[in-house]
Formats: structure tokens, C-alpha cells, sequence
């Protein structure tokens, strides 16, 4: 956890007067439903109990100020001039700070501090999570008036049109949303959402790979462009498709072989992964996790052999964590190409679970990997600090 008091007085040390506020929000992990966010489909995340904090002073002009506790960087811009940085976190914040301001929000300058315990490149969606915050922290400043849904499509449109990643709103809308002890079951095409509590006894264990993703963002944009093809191959039989979330598996296989490859198979993962998600939800809400770990290692195949996503490495991580005890299902999480798997552990095998994996993949691949026993937290909000100013 971020310490909120070094936080502080790091501010202080940084700019010479404590912050105003101090805004946190969270990474998030997807229990099922990849890439169909974009497909305007269903998506089950929680979000973590892994954050990026603002720490933030309105100033009296239109100059943005931006120091990090993490990389030791820092950035400075105005708001009536903004262009594209070479440093690529430069381009979330400004990127968030642009959106404001092309949707009309009346802005001034701020001091900003950005501290993060969110692993960067590991698919915990470190990015949505910095996005949010800054635009949170802007709408507190400025005393904006910006419903939650709407904050998550601004941050989402910094990201798509500023930075530059065609991502879906699932990140930004469940970094806005989230819920202690619960996931959200997010449609992506109307924003409805519907929180269902994780069984007690049962964690959400992250293992990174440590592997860069360094192919996610391109591959994400292509795979974003083979599924709009299938789309408009299929509204040969069905005009009225808007999205791939708008085909049923029977109008699938009706067409299948009039769909080249890779597309068919991009159109197969997503349009399974969408009945994998609402059949998990109702599982998961009758309490048979069992049910639940079975579609998140049906879910792993798709994305390996459908979507192909994965890496050797991560398909060793969730074929070993699918053998443990104490595991009811594991899978690649977020875009894929490196970063993260995510598995549903009983509480009382976490410690040999954890154990066992990290032994087995450092033995397979020569890789060391990290754990992160993770608690399905809260959505973005002011940090409450008695040490400072009143939140």
C-alpha cells in the first residue's frame, strides 16, 4: 500500500506547500471476458488493492506541473497548448487534461505528484488507473460536476485518441467503479453494471511474468481491426450487427467457413468469451466457484488458440497453477503478449500455492515472477489524510 504520508511530504519537498488533496485509484485484474470489451460485450473485473495516488494544488494560471515519485521525471505544459511527449506517461496525463478541456470543463493549472504501486507493462492496467486519477483530481480541483461514467470515457478517450491504444472502456470504467469485496459484471455497450460479492474463502492471485509486453499495444490495435472485418463480413446475413457481442455462436458456425483466417478465429474467441462471462457471472452468483475456475481455463484456451495472446511462458504459469491444490481456475488476464495471469485460490492454499508456482516457473523457464495476493477494493476517490488539509 502507497504511503499517503511520504506522499506528502514529498509534495512539500517538490513544490514547497502540501498538496490540497490526494486522489486514489485502482489497477484492476479481469476475471473473464478479454478483448470483448472493444466488441462492445460483457467484461468481470475487480479492481485491486494496488493504486496510483495524485497528490494535487490548483494554481491560479493554465500551467499543468507533474512530478513522479516512481521515475524520478517530471513535466511541465499548458493547458491552452498541448502536444504529444516523447516521454510516453507524459501522454496519459496530458492526454486526460486535453479531453477536459476539448469537452468544454472550465480548467485551471495544478501541481501534481503521481506515486503508483501498480506494476507498469504487467497487464494490471497501470495506465487506466493513472488516467482516472488525474481526471479525478482535476474534477475535484476545478469542482466539476462529472458522473463516473462519464469520467471513465473521458479518461478512455485520452487513451484512444491521444495516446494512441484503440482500448476498450472496461480499465477506466471498473478504475471509476469498483467495489470492495465484489466484481462487476460491466456491459460495455450501454455502461450497465451489476456488482456481485467474490466467495470469502476465495483469493484473486496475480502471478506477473516479468515478461515486457512488448507487443500488446500494436497486436491490440490489429486484433481491434480483424474483429471490425469479421463484423462487416458478417452483416452480409445480418445487417442489423453492430459489434461481434451482436453474434450468436449458432450465427457463428452458420458462417464460419466464409470467414478467412485469422478472422474467424479472432470472431470465435469473442463471441464464446461473451457466453463464458454471463454464465460466470450467474455461477459465481450462486456460489459455485468450481463452475466459475472451468470457464476461466475454457477462457485461457480461446485466448491461446483462438486470440493467440498468449506466450509459452504464460501458458506454463496457468497450466502449473491449474494442477495445484486449492486452485479452481486460472488464465492470462489483460491484453496479453506478457504480463499477468489470474487465478481463484482457496484462502487456506494460498501460501503453498504461491510457493509451488513460483518454484515451477522459475525451474521451467529460468524467470523469476512475483505474487500479488489481491483484495477486490474500491473505485477511484479523495484520499482521507489527517495530516493534512480537510478531503
Amino acid at each position: 500500500m502507497l504511503d499517503v504520508g511520504s506522499l506528502r511530504e514529498r509534495f512539500q519537498q517538490c513544490y514547497g506547500f502540501p498538496p490540497h488533496l490526494i486522489v486514489r485509484a485502482p489497477g484492476r485484474v479481469n476475471l473473464i471476458g478479454e478483448h470483448t470489451d472493444y466488441n462492445d460485450g460483457f467484461v468481470f473485473p475487480v479492481a485491486i488493492d494496488r493504486a496510483t495516488c495524485v497528490a494535487a494544488c490548483s494554481r491560479t494560471d493554465r500551467l499543468v506541473r507533474v512530478a513522479s515519485s516512481d521515475l524520478n521525471e517530471e513535466d511541465t505544459f499548458s493547458i491552452e497548448h498541448i502536444e504529444r511527449s516523447h516521454r510516453p506517461w507524459h501522454n496519459y496525463i496530458r492526454g486526460v487534461v486535453l479531453a477536459l478541456r476539448n469537452a468544454g470543463f472550465p480548467l485551471l493549472g495544478a501541481d501534481l505528484l503521481i506515486a503508483s504501486d501498480v506494476p507498469r507493462g504487467s497487464g494490471l492496467s497501470s495506465s487506466a488507473a493513472l488516467e482516472v486519477a488525474v481526471g479525478y483530481a482535476f474534477q475535484a480541483l476545478n469542482q466539476l460536476d462529472i458522473a463516473g461514467e462519464k469520467l471513465a470515457l473521458l479518461a478512455q478517450s485520452a487513451e484512444n485518441n491521444f495516446v494512441g491504444v484503440q482500448c476498450g472502456i472496461m480499465d477506466q470504467l471498473i478504475a471509476v467503479l469498483g467495489r470492495a469485496d465484489h466484481a462487476l459484471l460491466i456491459d460495455c455497450r450501454d455502461l450497465s453494471y451489476r456488482a456481485l460479492p467474490l466467495p470469502p474463502t476465495v483469493a484473486v492471485v496475480v502471478c506477473d511474468s516479468h515478461i515486457p509486453r512488448t507487443l500488446a499495444a500494436s497486436a491490440y490495435n490489429q486484433r481491434r481491426q480483424e474483429c471490425d472485418t469479421a463484423v462487416r463480413l458478417l452483416q452480409q446475413w445480418y445487417p442489423g450487427i453492430r459489434a461481434l457481442r451482436d453474434v450468436s455462436e449458432d450465427q457463428l458456425t452458420a458462417h464460419l467457413d466464409a470467414l478467412p483466417e485469422p478472422v474467424r478465429s479472432r470472431a470465435r474467441h469473442v463471441v464464446s468469451e461473451n457466453r463464458r462471462t454471463l454464465h460466470g457471472a450467474e455461477v459465481l452468483e450462486y456460489g459455485d466457484v468450481a463452475a466459475f475456475g472451468r470457464l476461466m481455463n475454457e477462457s485461457h484456451a480461446s485466448l491461446r488458440d483462438d486470440y493467440q495472446v498468449s506466450l509459452p511462458e504464460i501458458d506454463h504459469l496457468v497450466a502449473t497453477a491449474q494442477r495445484l491444490a486449492g486452485c479452481y481456475g486460472s488464465r492470462l488476464t489483460g491484453a496479453g503478449f506478457g504480463g499477468c495471469t489470474v487465478s481463484l485460490v482457496e484462502q487456506s492454499e494460498i501460501e503453498s500455492f504461491s510457493r509451488r508456482l513460483l518454484q515451477a516457473y522459475h525451474q521451467a523457464t529460468g524467470r523469476t515472477a512475483t505474487v500479488y495476493v489481491c483484495r477486490a477494493s474500491d473505485g477511484v476517490g479523495r484520499v482521507v489524510d489527517s495530516a493534512g488539509p480537510q478531503q
